[in-house]
């Protein structure tokens, strides 16, 4: 469907090779026969409304203000949809819930969210000289990410200061409770205990080290490659009366000498990058004493998405983790 919108003489109208334009929208058209969810809207910058899916009240809208966020999504695919709209090239009034439609959508819109080959094959390329997880290179990509400020993730973080994902067992707890049951189910699917000393990979801003000091009573030693993080989480331990438990290393944890009872590890896999996978393991077993355990929460992708997303860089791997790398279920059973 497409109709006039009201003309707005501020836009800066840029012409736009036809070919580039149709197909951009034929990869849209060709989503549409099995597109779920709420609908979307396109608005062009000649003001011409084209929408796709199930007609809705309150579609998704991109409102394109610059004919060159169409030639950037076609040749960037994701990053590309991500950095034209970092430039201002298109808006939109709700962002969450377009973001929403198009990844309920993303098998559909392959075409589109995959991109050039030879700017994927670019993007690989740059993403990763210079970003192997060696132990200068882990520090320098968790620096990178972590060390923006403790006031700037406190300001979205819930006040335990938990940077990863929460467990609702009920619809109505808070993040904060949500975040305390994630801790609680970790802990008690190790059988933790309070004569246990723990190895912590990656313990963040020390939301479990305290948890598993302060609700069981066991011992920590707290890994971080971060100094904003380290510096909080002492300070942390401090006003809650649980430095005598809670030990935080400035540590890789690949230069951890002891064993220990038990080895909890949240969200850190993702950042270990996939040629340490193996080194990672290993470390975890030969950390652990006989008869201990080890709790990891980690961020999996799709099986049939692994292949293609290995050989790639996201929006996350350029822009947020350096570094970064999700596993799948069967690779990580391999």
């Amino acid at each position: 469907m497409t109709a006039p919108l009201v003309n707005d003489a501020s836009l800066r109208e840029r012409p736009s090779s036809p070919r580039p334009t149709r197909l951009f929208f034929w990869a849209f058209k060709a989503a549409e026969k099995d597109w779920q969810g709420r609908g979307l809207t396109i608005v062009t910058p000649d003001r011409a409304a084209h929408t796709y899916g199930p007609s809705s009240p309150e579609p998704a809208v991109i409102d394109v203000r610059d004919w060159r966020a169409i030639r950037r999504i076609l040749s960037g695919g994701a990053i590309g949809l991500a950095e034209s709209y970092v430039a201002g090239e298109w808006r939109t009034p709700d962002l969450a819930r377009t973001l929403m439609v198009l990844a309920t959508n993303f098998d559909h819109l392959a075409k589109l969210t995959s991109g050039s080959a030879v700017l994927r094959a670019f993007n690989w390329v740059v993403h990763n000289v210079g970003r192997l997880n060696t132990r200068a290179g882990s520090r320098k990509n968790i620096v990178a990410h972590y060390d923006l400020g403790n006031d700037f993730y406190g300001r979205w973080l819930d006040p335990s200061m938990t940077y990863s994902s929460a467990l609702w067992t009920r619809p109505d707890l808070s993040l904060e409770q949500a975040q305390q049951q994630k801790y609680a189910a970790l802990a008690a699917s190790i059988d933790l205990q309070p004569h246990h000393r723990v190895l912590e990979i990656g313990c963040g801003w020390g939301g479990f080290a305290e948890y598993a000091a302060r609700e069981i009573g066991c011992t920590i030693v707290a890994l971080t490659l971060s100094p904003s993080q380290q510096q909080f989480t002492v300070e942390r331990m401090v006003r809650a009366g649980l430095s005598d438990r809670v030990e935080v290393r400035l540590q890789d944890y690949r230069d951890t000498p002891e064993t220990f009872d038990r080895i909890v590890s949240i969200e850190m896999f993702e950042a270990v990058g996939e040629k340490w996978w193996p080194t990672y393991f290993k470390v975890v077993s030969d950390r652990l004493a006989p008869g201990g355990q080890a709790g990891l929460q980690i961020i999996t992708i799709r099986d049939d998405l692994f292949e293609a997303y290995r050989s790639e860089v996201d929006f996350i791997q350029k822009y947020v983790f350096p570094g970064g790398m999700l596993p799948s279920r069967r690779r990580l059973a391999q």
